[in-house]
């Protein structure tokens, strides 16, 4: 169906708005974070810093251990994200593939997981980890992203595994190719695309992640940086605006360069060149 001029306008004049709606707060996050303290206090803000500063990032990370907070996180998120790459995959093929009752039934149980809250789970998970002495410890917070992160990295691979031709495996099979090997060599390669944003969404969910960390970590040494971030914030509920803008703004670096460099890996084709013309 054709679309009208009036149409495709409305349709670009939507998009536009909501592109601005969702770049709103980190431009103003930018603008906080380089204004001096007396533009802070303005009765009348700007968007652009008259007198910008650095003043800000250098008082954030003298007051707190931004870089030791950042490499916990890090740390934690790459491993989270792989790991559960590696395991959604495989488990992702089975589900996909073989369409049992039981397929249906841990399909259903991954879409029913996605809607228990943080601190319904939070007590027995918290006597789990104290019984493997995990407590306060990186390796026992990155068991639990992966946890938290498998099930919807589980329900976007199966939509990539359905969406690969199954000609594809029964040639690979009619070649005498088992199915660890047509995993390996035939699906894992076309799914690279959903992999890579399965493991980007891993990655995100666990360097943007709060609550567990707040929990189960308590040294000061080990807290992420989600939680070294609050520290800015007064026993009175005050907040140092300039500095925590400063240190938030670099919080959110390290996901937008991760995305940019992988946005075209996401967004290719994913059965480019599976098949030779």
């Amino acid at each position: 169906m054709k679309t009208g001029k009036g149409t495709r306008t409305g349709q670009y004049l939507a998009l536009l708005a909501y592109l601005v709606f969702l770049a709103f707060p980190f431009l103003w996050l930018i603008s906080t974070a380089f204004k001096p303290a007396r533009e802070l206090a303005s009765l009348h803000p700007t968007w652009i810093p008259r007198d910008p500063t650095l003043a800000n990032f250098r008082q954030a990370f003298d007051e707190q251990p931004l870089l030791r907070a950042a490499l916990n996180s890090l740390l934690a998120a790459l491993c989270a994200a792989l790991i559960a790459a590696l395991i959604a995959t495989p488990m992702a093929f089975v589900m996909a593939r073989h369409r049992t009752l039981l397929a249906r039934a841990a399909s259903g149980w991954v879409v029913v997981s996605q809607a228990f809250p943080f601190v319904l789970v939070i007590i027995p998970l918290f006597l789990v980890l104290k019984n493997l002495r995990l407590i306060n410890s990186l390796p026992g917070l990155t068991m639990v992203y992966v946890v938290w992160a498998l099930p919807f990295a589980l329900w976007m691979l199966v939509g990539y595994v359905r969406a690969v031709p199954t000609e594809l495996e029964e040639a690979a099979a009619v070649d005498g190719a088992g199915r660890v090997r047509t995993l390996v060599s035939i699906t894992a390669p076309l799914l690279a695309p959903g992999i890579v944003a399965t493991a980007l969404f891993a990655f995100i969910s666990a360097w943007n992640e709060f609550f567990f960390a707040l929990v189960l970590l308590k040294t000061p040494e080990k807290q992420t940086l989600p939680v070294v971030l609050t520290h800015f914030i007064g026993a009175e509920g005050v907040a140092d605006l300039g500095p925590l803008a400063a240190a938030a703004f670099v919080a959110t670096l390290p996901s937008l360069v991760i995305f940019a460099i992988i946005q075209k890996r996401i967004t290719g084709g994913m059965l480019a060149g599976a098949v030779k013309s």
